[in-house]
């Protein structure tokens, strides 16, 4: 197993994992292109293109020569970061691959002196909230957005630099 940089020629595969990785939550939480044309079930190549050029970079985590999870970073200023897209296939989740994407994202954020990693998730979302927790997340803020079907449930966790 490695996790390693992505590129732009990335963008298919990380797309797919997005994709095919958020169909569950969508069933879940009757999410459809319609009420929510922006979730990550719905997550093509173009789109990864489009957060590459926004500056987000990627990683991927490769067990035996097959890409089964990535993650994203984004840095809208100096003192936070976003981890975003955190995607495990299905058939490779509860092996440890997300904490490490995890964890991946929290060194990559320290090296650049970043000192807060933020992420919103669906509120309702129990499981990830606690599983979040369980990695040192705390929750900060919760807030309804006109255009989700849901409320987001901010999350962050304070490195030490």
């Amino acid at each position: 197993m490695t996790i390693f940089a992505a590129s732009t020629e990335d963008a298919k595969a990380i797309a797919e994992i997005v994709s095919l990785s958020n169909k569950d939550v969508a069933v879940k939480f009757g999410i459809t292109k319609e009420n929510n044309p922006k979730h990550p079930s719905f997550y093509d190549e173009a789109w990864a293109l489009s957060d590459f050029e926004r500056g987000e970079a990627f990683f991927l985590y490769k067990i035996d020569g097959v890409n089964v999870g990535c993650v994203a970073f984004e840095q809208p200023n100096p003192e936070v970061g976003y981890l975003n897209r955190l995607s495990v296939l299905p058939a490779y989740r509860n092996r440890g691959v997300g904490a490490e994407l995890v964890r991946n994202v929290f060194h990559y954020a320290q090296s650049k002196g970043v000192p807060e990693i933020s992420i919103g998730i669906i509120a309702e979302n129990t499981d990830l909230t606690n599983w979040y927790k369980k990695l040192g997340f705390v929750e900060n803020g919760l807030k309804k957005f006109s255009h989700l079907p849901f409320d987001v449930l901010f999350m962050r966790y304070d490195l030490i630099l």
